[in-house]
């Protein structure tokens, strides 16, 4: 070995990383392929069960812990200090409630599945994030992948000139790809009005200018390639995320990410904040193949003031959720689109002297539509004042498996990961909720 070899890999791997976040996506690579042949399509128990129809995935995630008893949960019979001036209102479909902030999703409860019989251990904001995720506990020693990347892995691409998986708004304490090779992480997108980054030609760049910029790279590189390309993932890498920035470069679904592409009446309806663009956005993506879409939407975690804070965010969810549930029925979307409402916990159901609700995984509520979900239920439950999950205990392993499952993805599927230790997308021993599709 050559006194500067190592020197010079290292460096190859610090500029397949910057290349990545200036260029703002993922690497393609062979991988994908592997996963995507006949032997991981769905299997037809899973199909007959309901699982197996969707295509996509849309999830929104509510960072901070939301409050179950005051959305997706409400308890109108228990008493004040447990209610507070929470409304619970009818819905669309029989004997379902919800909070009084959510009359855009009312509506729609013909296509929903509440979870409400979520419960973990895990009560720090870091930790819960992590383990909603991944279906993991947080270890030193491994960041396992997070839901989008398993998709991103087991389900292959469907537009090879885009990204598998992207992230809207929610890069910071996300696990990513985790100990996956880095095509099947996710391409971070900070605020969907200014799109993606750092992906178009200068103005003042031919085709043939450019052109030879990129033979003039690999000429120089040639030496290098031929020398360690084979034996060293990250020189791979280095090479492979400049192929896929000048695909999608050429690519004309690069608008996908324009969100000026779009109707004025169409972004009005999702709202004006960030994060109903970011629904937006993702509704764009998954129309152009994209398989697993993320939109964060932060600020849940109302120790304080809780009612006061609901009446501010709630509305913007539920805007952004019922008009996502409209259009993408209306496109014929829904059916082959998961859409996940989740968060790492709930919020403690008796009310502190600050007018707040605290951390509490003892119990807590998400959402499925689409995909194969059957609408117009409700899966577990909780007691009287949401405290106690009594029926059918849901954990993050077997939320996550049953993401995989509405996918028809093998969820108890091992991948190794680089120390040999093999992991699953459904977590060790999660199970999906089968009883919700079909």
């Amino acid at each position: 070995m050559r006194p500067n070899q190592l020197d010079e890999i290292n460096r190859r791997d610090f500029l397949s990383r910057t290349a990545r976040t200036c260029f703002g996506l993922t690497i393609g690579g062979s991988m994908a392929k592997l996963f995507d042949s006949p032997a991981f399509a769905a299997d037809p128990a899973v199909v007959q069960a309901g699982g197996g129809k969707a295509k996509h995935v849309i999830y929104l995630y509510m960072s901070g812990g939301m409050t179950h008893l005051d959305t997706f949960d409400p308890k109108p019979d228990a008493p004040s200090e447990y209610r507070g001036p929470v409304k619970a209102i009818s819905t669309k479909a029989d004997g379902i409630q919800l909070g009084h902030c959510l009359p855009g999703l009312a509506k729609h409860a013909d296509k929903i599945a509440l979870i409400r019989s979520l419960s973990t251990t895990q009560g720090a904001h870091e930790q819960g994030k992590y383990l909603m995720h991944t279906g993991y506990a947080p270890r030193g020693t491994v960041t396992h992948p997070s839901s989008g990347s398993w998709v991103a892995k087991l389900a292959g691409r469907i537009n090879a000139d885009l990204p598998p998986f992207v992230l809207v708004g929610g890069a910071n304490r996300h696990p990513g790809g985790g100990f996956f090779e880095p095509e099947f992480s996710p391409l971070p997108i900070g605020d969907p009005e200014l799109g993606l980054q750092n992906i178009r030609r200068r103005s003042n760049t031919t085709d043939d200018s450019f052109k030879r910029q990129l033979d003039l790279r690999r000429e120089l590189d040639h030496d290098f390639d031929t020398r360690y390309h084979k034996g060293q993932k990250s020189v791979r890498a280095y090479n492979e995320v400049y192929d896929a920035a000048v695909t999608m470069m050429n690519s004309k679904d690069l608008e996908a990410f324009d969100l000026s592409k779009e109707p004025a009446d169409s972004r009005a309806a999702y709202g004006s904040e960030r994060f109903g663009q970011g629904v937006l956005l993702a509704r764009r993506l998954v129309e152009r193949g994209v398989r697993f879409v993320e939109v964060e939407y932060g600020g849940f975690d109302w120790h304080a003031d809780n009612f006061e804070q609901m009446e501010e965010k709630i509305p913007v969810l539920d805007q952004a959720l019922s008009t996502l549930l409209s259009d993408l029925a209306a496109r014929g979307l829904l059916d082959s689109t998961l859409v996940v409402v989740a968060t790492e916990f709930g919020r403690s159901p008796k009310i502190t002297p600050n007018a707040g609700r605290n951390h509490f995984p003892k119990a807590f509520s998400c959402m499925l539509a689409g995909g194969g979900v059957r609408g117009g239920q409700v899966y577990g439950a909780t007691d009287k004042t949401g405290s106690n999950v009594i029926e059918n205990k849901v954990g993050a392993a077997d939320f996550n498996a049953t993401i995989a499952f509405s996918l028809g993805l093998p969820h108890d599927l091992p991948v190794m990961s680089p120390a040999k230790r093999p992991f699953k997308m459904g977590g060790q021993e999660g199970k999906p909720i089968t009883a919700i599709f079909g």
